[in-house]
């Protein structure tokens, strides 16, 4: 698939954009292994998030959905903790790494054994730092590479743990608490930033006892977790494309409707307001126990600035949608602190770097990070390496380049965001699709 996007005039209109992903995978695990019924509205109907689906529905999961007066509403029939059956087949989950690290630490505590498996992009990604902690925690699996394929066989049972995680990560994070709801005794995260709390907030909203604050999780195992009707928000890193497509595109002034506002992963709206971006939140509110509201974005002029530290963790998804307005302000960018962009689902540093340098962009990387010198897009075509924010990212180009830009191998955006370009065109971009 490859996105023609060509200059615009002006993006403009209310929206409201896709599902938060994190948190509907979260939904549907949680409401899986809950007792009772869980109805979730808004589920991101993404090739990732699907996959989580049919993992369940493998392992026994009663999953339908059907649509309402309003919206299609996903109806999860919890088994409880100890529910799941031994799936007939290895559990694919495509391309999503979050389903793959969050499953693992969950089927580390079954009574079956299990083979997680992924796509060619997934079997290339790091899992040392999920089987680490779980196996200190007494679970068994087996990877030859430290990369998927893993093999889980089931262990008499998990033990408690007070893990210092040398990197920040909120899917690590997650995969623990999860092993940890089978474990003996008390598990203990504790980061050295602050990571997206969707796991922490989601297991209250079931009903399970959980402590966390900035930097720290913990919960003791042997609870039970009642099914819940859940309002998933609408996606930050989703709108976040949006955010800078008005932010650069003269003219725009775009509401985007109920996005999920969460302080543990809103640092795009902190970096992009230092930058001198105009953006407003207004309606507060809550939905499924996570803060949203509507944000008003409009046309600014941006300046560079310095990211780092907390800047990154807040914003790691969305670096490859601000180092595109890096190369729409005034003066440099530099960002430093992001080498988990590196094994994403491509290395984003290189792919972010890359793509900016065909399109007339000084900028050079760095192992953690890169530096971008703003200026003005010039046309050509970018390769997102298979990657779906590379690619949503680089047709924000084309709304201000002095030419078209192409952006290749861009299937995986079905993965998180489908509806990105429908979306797109809607608001006024000039986004065409093209099978190849």
């Amino acid at each position: 698939m490859r996105f023609h996007c060509a200059p615009s005039a002006n993006l403009h209109g209310r929206h409201r954009v896709a599902g938060d992903k994190s948190i509907s995978h979260r939904a549907v695990i949680l409401g899986a292994i809950a007792e009772g019924t869980t109805r979730i509205r808004g589920l991101l109907m993404g090739g990732d998030v699907m996959a989580t689906v049919a993992a369940f529905r493998q392992m026994g999961v009663m999953i339908s959905s059907a649509h309402d007066d309003r919206d299609r509403v996903f109806t999860v029939e919890g088994v409880g903790l100890h529910g799941l059956r031994e799936p007939d087949a290895d559990l694919d989950l495509g391309n999503s790494g979050t389903a793959f690290r969050l499953l693992a630490g969950l089927l580390s505590a079954q009574s079956f054994p299990c083979v997680l498996k992924g796509d060619a992009s997934l079997s290339a990604r790091p899992m040392s730092r999920i089987i680490a902690p779980l196996t200190d925690m007494g679970a068994s699996i087996v990877s030859e590479s430290g990369k998927p394929p893993l093999e889980i066989s089931p262990v008499n049972r998990l033990s408690g743990i007070i893990y210092h995680a040398p990197v920040a990560s909120a899917q690590v994070k997650s995969s623990i608490l999860l092993a940890g709801l089978y474990a003996e005794g008390k598990v203990s995260v504790i980061e050295r930033g602050w990571t997206r709390d969707h796991t922490e907030r989601m297991l209250s909203g079931f009903g399970y006892a959980v402590k966390w604050s900035r930097g720290l999780a913990q919960l003791r195992g042997g609870g039970r977790l009642t099914g819940q009707d859940i309002d998933i928000p609408a996606d930050l890193s989703s709108a976040a494309f949006f955010i800078v497509a008005t932010l650069i595109t003269e003219g725009s002034e775009v509401v985007l409707e109920k996005v999920g506002i969460n302080p543990s992963r809103s640092g795009i709206l902190d970096v992009v307001r230092r930058m001198g971006g105009r953006i407003e939140t207004e309606n507060a509110g809550e939905a499924g126990g996570e803060p949203v509201a509507d944000i008003r974005v409009m046309h600014s002029e941006l300046t560079g600035c310095n990211l780092d530290g907390e800047d990154v963790i807040l914003a790691i998804d969305e670096i490859p949608a601000i180092a595109v307005a890096a190369a729409c302000a005034h003066g440099e960018t530099v960002i430093r602190g992001a080498s988990e962009l590196r094994v994403k689902e491509s290395d984003r540093i290189a792919a972010v770097v890359e793509g900016l340098r065909v399109l007339g962009i000084q900028a050079r990387e760095f192992p953690d990070g890169m530096r971008i010198v703003g200026g003005k897009f010039q046309s050509g075509t970018v390769n997102s390496f298979g990657d779906h924010r590379i690619a949503m990212a680089f047709s924000l180009a084309g709304l201000v380049a002095e030419g078209p830009v192409d952006v290749v191998d861009c299937a995986n955006v079905s993965t998180s965001f489908p509806e990105f370009p429908v979306l797109g065109k809607s608001c006024g971009m000039n986004i065409t699709v093209h099978d190849e």
